[in-house]
């Protein structure tokens, strides 16, 4: 299905929040995710399921001093 990420189209086969971040490979405890406007808590990524045209910002959190 295809998702516009980060406002760019791109083709993924995840069905939930957690997955897409598996596909990506992302560590789902550096980043915030917005999904169509409204911000998913970590503790519902594996719950929140995606659908054909989602809109999703990704925000990853950098450490550094």
């Amino acid at each position: 299905m295809q998702l516009k990420i980060n406002g760019r189209a791109r083709d993924v086969t995840a069905g939930d929040v957690a997955g897409l971040l598996q596909e990506l490979g992302l560590d789902a405890s550096r980043v915030a995710i917005e999904l169509n406007h409204a911000i998913v808590l970590q503790a519902n990524f594996a719950q929140t399921p995606l659908a054909a045209g989602d809109s999703i910002e990704i925000v990853h959190f950098v450490g550094g001093g």
